[in-house]
């Protein structure tokens, strides 16, 4: 008796290879956009790092000018032997920016005031910056008497200093003293958050080497005003040279982790497409053998 035997293909063995192979294209063409989109990202943020570096030594020189017309004030109020008149009420004015993508840079300033604020509850709180702004409204919403936007576009100016003085001044706020929290530039890779005092004028007269002088209440006045500006504008070009490297740190990082990112996409990709075009070569392999 003879018996013929020959190969037949699997009828549903067809099928799973196709739906197989139509999943394995599909979260291909996911990666691939996914690899697009971060491809895309990173090079937004090397512009970003390219700019924010270009913009470093702009505010580092500004810095430098402005801690000169600082600490010339602070040798002031030390040779003058200045000191805040106690139990008097006390202004803060948190100094910081409108723009994120710069690390901590705000809640280091936002933290710093809500310390500060705590121990002084019927204080009242300027704040400079948008960020800021939704980070201290949560706790003291009742207490931000004043805030400003639109800052940190440039170098701040001694002339943006004043005018926010002016306006603090000519409000109905009440206040004995004022304390400006800032970040303080250490170096392009840290910071730290620190506070200049602002004296009044009746800290001025009761200052054992001003008041052996007769100094008239306007020049007193024209001094307080000009002081606080003074340390305001300080205070502002330090907390932007320190946005800056933050922002420069901040822009490299994401640019690094895209650029693993990338790498690994791409790995997986390739371990994708190669898995795809082995089973095709299977798959005709199969065909060709069933023949």
């Amino acid at each position: 008796m003879l018996f013929t035997v020959s190969r037949i293909a699997r009828p549903t063995a067809a099928p799973v290879s196709k739906a197989v192979q139509a999943r394995n294209m599909a979260t291909l063409k996911e990666i691939q956009q996914r690899l697009k989109s971060v491809q895309n990202i990173e090079k937004i943020t090397k512009s970003m790092k390219m700019i924010a570096s270009t913009k470093v030594n702009k505010a580092q020189r500004g810095m430098e000018a402005a801690r000169v017309f600082g600490e010339a004030s602070n040798s002031l109020f030390a040779n003058a032997e200045t000191k805040a008149t106690e139990g008097g009420k006390i202004l803060f004015v948190a100094s910081s920016s409108d723009r994120g993508l710069c690390g901590g840079i705000h809640s280091s300033v936002s933290k710093a005031t809500r310390k500060v604020v705590a121990e002084h509850p019927t204080s009242d709180v300027v704040v400079l910056g948008d960020k800021p702004k939704a980070q201290l409204s949560r706790a003291f919403r009742k207490q931000l008497a004043i805030t400003f936007n639109q800052i940190g576009k440039d170098v701040p100016t001694f002339e943006e200093a004043a005018s926010i003085v002016d306006i603090i001044k000519t409000s109905e706020l009440e206040f004995d003293t004022a304390n400006i929290v800032f970040n303080k530039f250490v170096s392009v890779v840290s910071y730290e958050a620190e506070t200049i005092p602002v004296y009044s004028e009746d800290a001025f007269k009761a200052s054992p080497n001003f008041a052996v002088y007769e100094i008239e209440d306007d020049v007193l006045a024209n001094l307080q005003e000009f002081t606080f500006a003074n340390g305001l504008y300080w205070a502002m070009v330090e907390g932007h040279a320190a946005e800056m490297c933050a922002k420069r740190a901040a822009m490299e990082n994401a640019t690094k982790n895209a650029g693993e990112m990338i790498q690994k996409l791409t790995m997986t990709f390739n371990r994708g497409r190669q898995a795809v075009i082995t089973n095709e070569l299977i798959d005709i392999i199969t065909g060709a053998s069933a023949l």
